[in-house]
């Protein structure tokens, strides 16, 4: 199957000379989420800008289920939705007649049905008569959402959708992320919110300087970058270790109440089974043990850490 959405070569140089997006290509397929990572001003905004025809590129083409996006704009443009990160709307119009005039923008023909799904999903409905203006900053960007979602989109931007809302949305949020890319909709989203994009993203990108430093199943990557400390609690304080148990890669802490270990996340590089069996033919007892998984997040730092 084609993807879905073909970044190819994607440049951005504003004038003055700074360079927003520097070879860019991606390929991002039909029914998965896709989150863009980055610090900020690392581009992640101008890209989306440019799939969604705000912003044009210096070079490079975009297409969009095969539609270029500057010579077919219009089919294009139809298929993307876009959630932005400012709350935008028109603050004296009513909820539903906001949500069902940007499905019209769209050339899209009336389907109250429709918009009366997505305001459920969305927990609207019973504000579908309220003006914008007497709503709460977290029903505004469900607003945003909803309006997004108004034509039907096949590629749907979330550019940092929950930045300072509720729980209560996060989670509504989610839950219809994952229902629309059950029905096939592709999603980007962009999150400072890392422990978001490590239970919902199936590949992760990340973008540093107007670069893609790396694109990957986010599970691989986890594997790749990823770490297992492992805290081993002492029965008794230790000032030293013994070498056969120093070679295992074993350390002391500085209280001398715990070994620490630190592994890589494939089987063959954690020999724990030698580990264990070093500290009882030293006679080392302990009382407990406790590992930790790097995140998302560690990984993140890191790697902005080694690219600095």
């Amino acid at each position: 199957m084609p993807p879905i959405l073909r970044v190819s070569h994607l440049s951005k140089v504003y004038k003055g000379g700074f360079t927003a997006l520097n070879d860019v290509s991606l390929e991002l397929k039909q029914g998965e989420i896709f989150a863009l990572l980055g610090p900020n001003g690392a581009g992640k905004t101008t890209l989306i800008s440019i799939v969604c025809g705000l912003v044009n590129p210096t070079g490079g083409t975009v297409e969009v289920s095969g539609h270029d996006i500057i010579r077919d704009y219009r089919p294009a443009r139809e298929l993307i939705g876009l959630v932005p990160q400012e709350l935008k709307t028109d603050s004296f119009e009513t909820v539903w007649n906001t949500v069902s005039f940007s499905r019209g923008l769209f050339g899209k023909p009336r389907n109250d049905a429709h918009i009366e799904r997505v305001l459920k999903d969305l927990s609207l409905w019973d504000k579908k008569d309220n003006m914008i203006m007497t709503l709460s900053g977290g029903m505004k960007r469900r607003v945003l959402i909803a309006k997004a979602l108004s034509h039907e989109p096949r590629v749907l931007f979330l550019d940092e959708p929950t930045a300072g809302v509720d729980v209560e949305l996060r989670r509504d949020m989610w839950r219809l992320v994952r229902q629309l890319r059950d029905e096939g909709v592709t999603i980007i989203l962009t999150t400072h919110y890392l422990e978001e994009a490590e239970e919902m993203a199936d590949r992760i990108g990340v973008i540093r300087k107007g670069e893609l430093m790396l694109v990957d199943e986010k599970d691989a990557l986890m594997r790749r970058f990823g770490q297992k400390r492992v805290t081993i609690q002492l029965s008794q304080q230790l000032t030293a270790i013994p070498a056969a148990v120093a070679r295992t890669g074993l350390t002391l802490s500085q209280d001398g109440r715990a070994l620490l270990l630190t592994l890589g996340t494939t089987p063959a590089e954690a020999p724990v089974s030698d580990l264990f069996r070093a500290l009882a033919l030293a006679g080392i007892a302990y009382s407990d043990i406790e590992t930790q998984q790097s995140s998302l997040e560690d990984i993140f730092v890191e790697l902005m850490r080694e690219h600095a």
